[in-house]
């Protein structure tokens, strides 16, 4: 009898646990619905970084030809900078002075699809000041730190953000947004990667990894561009010194599905690699993912990937490089990107089959390539 009485009272002790906490919990989804809040978890939002860079290089400079202490020869200025080595970074940078506007002799009308990347550090003391980075038609008797007349457009590091703005007829027009209020800010005196990808009226904005931008009618209808140009001087601020280095400016990028499959090969240089390395940077996430969607798409294509250098070092050795190098974009595309290895055979020529002259930075940037032969 006690052992049954003993049961019942477990029973009901239950029970009343039960209630309660089904009470408790219907309290809580009462308030959550008062206050507006989710009681499932978050929406978890994944962007890609689908940057692309462009097929033929027609402009490049790391100012490995310039001396230190010098103005780079292949640009232009109304003030000063001079090119400098920073500890902690690789090669050389073009430090930007106050005051001045600085933009890259490309020499000719842009074509209407485009991009242009290169290596940023902005470094401060307490607050940034702010850099801009303009792309417009010049005019023939414009001076160089007029504001640019007719149409265009201007991508801002300014303060703590990132903001950009367009030209209509000579004034400000109807695009005007920032993002990222505290990047600058975050990363003072780090490298950060800037990306920029034009299709006639459409711009892309890449800071690293992330695109912060993409408006499909950033520039106005008939906008001819023939300068980018640096800005510096509009704000100024307490130790404020920008650097940038490894400008590459290249015509639009290619159509990849077309040139593999229909064509049979198709050559990118939108895969880097570290100097003297087979270690691939992270910009050439975009362009792999491309390939990897062709081939995704394309079960039955096998292809062979063939690595080239430009002529710097010895022959030999490139030519191992080129070999490794192919290998390692083999190896992104089955680790990262799921594409069966049985697909993927490599080769490298190194050297040997230059595309460009080797005695310019464009045609050594051309000659660093990676090819994808349909089998």
């Amino acid at each position: 009898m006690n052992k049954l009485k003993f049961l019942l009272i477990f029973v009901l002790f239950a029970l009343t646990t039960m209630a309660v906490a089904q009470e408790e919990e219907g309290e809580k989804a009462e308030k959550s619905e008062g206050t507006g809040q989710q009681s499932q978890a978050p929406l978890q939002v994944v962007s890609k970084f689908d940057f692309v860079p462009g097929e033929q290089v027609l402009f490049f400079d790391d100012f490995a030809s310039d001396n230190l202490g010098d103005f780079p020869a292949r640009w232009n200025t109304n003030s000063s900078g001079e090119v400098v080595t920073l500890g902690g970074f690789p090669g050389k940078w073009l430090s930007l002075q106050p005051g001045g506007t600085f933009y890259p002799e490309t020499g000719k009308m842009f074509p209407d699809n485009f991009t242009f990347e290169f290596d940023m550090i902005i470094a401060f003391e307490t607050e940034p000041g702010c850099l801009e980075l303009d792309l417009y038609k010049a005019l023939p008797d414009q001076a160089m730190n007029e504001l640019a007349p007719g149409n265009g457009g201007a991508i801002k590091f300014e303060g703590h953000g990132i903001s950009i703005f367009n030209w209509k007829d000579g004034g400000y027009a109807d695009i005007a947004n920032s993002a990222d209020i505290d990047y600058i800010f975050d990363h003072n005196n780090k490298k950060i990667r800037i990306s920029v990808s034009v299709q006639k009226q459409r711009m892309r904005l890449y800071v690293d990894a992330k695109k912060l931008f993409d408006v499909p009618r950033f520039f106005p209808v008939g906008t001819e561009i023939d300068r980018l140009r640096f800005a510096l001087g509009s704000c100024e601020a307490d130790g404020y010194k920008p650097y940038i280095s490894n400008f590459r400016f290249a015509v639009g990028a290619p159509d990849m599905r077309n040139k593999l499959i229909t064509e049979g090969k198709l050559v990118t240089r939108g895969i880097t690699f570290d100097s003297g390395s087979d270690k691939i940077k992270a910009e050439s996430n975009g362009t792999l993912r491309e390939i990897a969607g062709v081939l995704k798409d394309n079960p039955a294509v096998r292809v062979k990937i063939v690595g080239h250098t430009d002529s710097d070092g010895d022959d030999a050795a490139n030519m191992i490089l080129s070999k490794n190098r192919a290998a390692a974009v083999k190896m992104a595309l089955s680790d990262q990107y799921g594409i069966d290895a049985s697909r993927m055979e490599t080769d490298g020529k190194g050297e040997s089959q230059a595309v460009s002259p080797n005695t310019t930075p464009e045609g050594k940037a051309n000659n660093r390539r990676v090819e994808l032969i349909k089998l």
